[in-house]
């Protein structure tokens, strides 16, 4: 947990110690990120981005230079888009507000663990706002949302929203084990690496209207 406010610092690992598959191996602030993990070797590190000592960005560049670097999540309150890409592009593994859910925080550190990806939904919409121009559907990936069968289809579009797994379960009546399944096909049909570059396609196939708050 590396965060300038030892009272955070103190709340997530409660929260991530709670869990009993999961340890917090230490907390520390920006600058004594590097030797920390050099010292106990996590394998995910949950890293805020505004600190007075070193910002976020600066200590992630910093982890993935190391010779085995731990998957890193960006946690914060700052969701701006200027923020999101320039951590994504650093090599961050997640992206992370600080007001998810505990049961949430805990289910992402066991999939940043296991090498996946994860992004909050809010931030996972403003992502896809990076990526998708305002034009018409983009013929190739309406081609590979032809490869999905209609219930796949009705997932990606939830998705595409930014919605969680349990958001998509209750709009489609399904279980959240039912869904991640969903997923799990889909991502291997598209050949989309996470749930982002899934969300894209979603929205260059025209598979997820635009909000009139979107400006339509």
């Amino acid at each position: 947990m590396v965060d300038d406010e030892i009272l955070v610092r103190s709340g997530l690992g409660l929260i991530v110690g709670s869990a009993p598959d999961l340890e917090v191996v230490g907390d520390c602030s920006g600058a004594q990120t590097e030797e920390c993990v050099r010292l106990l070797r996590p394998h995910v590190v949950l890293l805020d981005i505004r600190m007075p000592d070193l910002d976020g960005i600066s200590v992630l560049r910093r982890l993935r230079a190391l010779p085995d670097p731990p998957a890193v999540a960006m946690l914060t309150t700052f969701d701006t888009e200027e923020y999101i890409g320039t951590a994504l592009r650093a090599g961050a593994s997640g992206f992370l507000l600080k007001d998810t859910a505990p049961e949430q925080l805990v289910h992402a550190v066991r999939v940043l663990a296991a090498g996946g990806n994860i992004l909050s939904p809010t931030v996972t919409r403003t992502v896809i706002g990076g990526y998708v121009d305002g034009g018409g559907p983009d013929a190739e990936a309406a081609t590979l949302a032809r490869t999905l069968t209609g219930r796949e289809l009705d997932v990606l579009a939830l998705l595409g929203e930014g919605l969680s797994n349990a958001e998509i379960a209750d709009r489609l009546f399904l279980g959240t084990g039912t869904v991640k399944d969903h997923i799990s096909a889909i991502l291997g049909k598209l050949g989309a690496a996470n749930r982002v570059q899934a969300a894209v396609i979603a929205h260059r196939a025209g598979l997820v209207r635009p909000k009139p708050s979107d400006g339509a």
